[in-house]
């Protein structure tokens, strides 16, 4: 994935940002002049995984298969007096998919915060991961929604979903609907090993460095 595109992204995220009215703490904002000159705070970001991510999941097709997250508060697993919980914002784009995963550790809401409509399809796995052809049951704003495997389920704003752990979920903003503005309140977040990929792919992008970065990415600690 090019840094071109990375901060093109970037400012597209912070357009919908701007557009729904939402605010970023201070770092959210921070060039990598700003990590250098606040080594301490920088620290204690890049441990939390807090800040940017933008990945093409190792697609090269950043538009079809892609996500823009940023992660507002989270823990450290298994370590004692850490948050238990997280919070993220994902900008979700028009048909712009993210591929099927599952988390062994992280139960999570996914909430439609603003914009077009999400669609999420959901698979049930068994206990060594593998997709069975089962009904699910998911909680839509806590009441019990059944579903057939990858049937889709469709989240207007406002609407959420409780995706518990173990189970296969892939989503996409619906097409025809424009962009949307997703929340993510989960367990305790740990994207370096509780990402599990029903297809062989990558959870960070290989960037092609074209031009500078407009901001670094929580992975690339914060330089």
């Amino acid at each position: 994935m090019k840094r071109s595109e990375i901060n093109a992204a970037l400012l597209q995220a912070t357009e919908t940002l701007e557009r729904w009215h939402w605010s970023l703490p201070a770092w959210g904002s921070w060039t990598a002049a700003d990590f250098a000159a606040h080594p301490e705070a920088s620290a204690y970001l890049r441990a939390h995984q807090l800040g940017w991510d933008v990945t093409d999941f190792g697609s090269n097709r950043f538009a079809e298969c892609g996500l823009v997250l940023f992660c507002l508060r989270n823990g450290i697993v298994d370590v004692k007096g850490e948050r238990t919980y997280a919070e993220k914002l994902l900008f979700v784009g028009e048909g712009q998919v993210t591929p099927t995963h599952r988390h062994a550790a992280k139960m999570e809401d996914i909430i439609n915060r603003a914009g077009g409509d999400l669609v999420i399809e959901f698979a049930a796995t068994d206990a060594d991961g593998n997709v069975l052809k089962d009904d699910v049951t998911v909680p839509v704003d806590g009441l019990p929604r059944r579903l057939a495997a990858w049937e889709p389920l469709v989240l207007q704003p406002g609407q959420s979903v409780t995706i518990r752990t173990g189970l296969y979920h892939r989503f996409y903003g619906r097409k025809a609907g424009g962009p949307v503005l997703v929340g993510e309140v989960s367990q305790v977040n740990d994207d370096n090993s509780d990402n599990f990929f029903l297809e062989l792919i990558g959870r960070f992008a290989a960037i092609e460095e074209d031009e500078p970065p407009l901001r670094p990415l929580w992975n690339e600690g914060g330089s």
